[in-house]
């Protein structure tokens, strides 16, 4: 799969759901979850020792779900996601590293910015769809479009407050690829696949 086509399966997908896994043991069920409610895509983040496993086992699970890596702050974490089978990577920050360890994997990187000089440091690296992050706490969509007028070429895909009550509002600006989220994570695989499914239909105008 090239770069391209990842960003169009994000561009389709319009959600990516921001997972944390605290064990193991919650993977299959979680994953499961929002596959049955009709999202087969995660952002598996390394706010936990779990994570590679999490992810490689997600992976080995469900190898045409579109699961990739957040929060990787290094070259580190980002060799440890792509050995374990990550299919995208996502920082909260950008990291000129792992933007260098993807470019020499030919991987999609979505590093996070939320002022002009950060989105400059990433178009240097040759990076035009980026995450913003947190969205809510740095003016939402008005800085969004701020920013995206003084880059036209920009796909961004805020993150952070996010909600199925707002979520319809930012995917309705055009240079917005998607949006993250984990407000479907929440309760038990039941709960996960129900909010999934809501999301799902929303998004989609069902």
């Amino acid at each position: 799969m090239t770069n391209q086509e990842r960003l169009d399966l994000v561009h389709k997908l319009k959600v990516v759901p921001v997972v944390v896994f605290n064990s193991i043991d919650e993977v299959l069920p979680k994953m499961g979850a929002l596959v049955k409610g009709g999202l087969p895509c995660a952002e598996i983040t390394f706010r936990t020792a779990c994570a590679a496993d999490a992810i490689a086992l997600a992976v080995k699970t469900y190898p045409d779900a579109f699961i990739g890596a957040g929060t990787v702050i290094n070259r580190e974490q980002c060799e440890k996601a792509l050995a374990a089978g990550a299919k995208f990577i996502v920082s909260p920050g950008f990291s000129p590293e792992v933007a260098d360890c993807c470019a020499e994997h030919d991987m999609l990187y979505m590093p996070g910015i939320v002022t002009p000089t950060e989105a400059m440091a990433a178009i240097a690296k040759g990076l035009t769809t980026l995450k913003f992050f947190p969205a809510s706490n740095y003016g939402g969509l008005k800085t969004i479009k701020a920013i995206c007028a003084a880059f036209p070429y920009l796909k961004i895909m805020p993150t952070g407050g996010i909600s199925a009550e707002n979520i319809m509002e930012y995917l309705a600006y055009d240079k917005i690829i998607a949006c993250g989220g984990s407000w479907m994570m929440k309760g038990t695989p039941e709960d996960i696949e129900k909010a999934t499914k809501e999301v799902v239909a929303l998004v989609n105008g069902k």
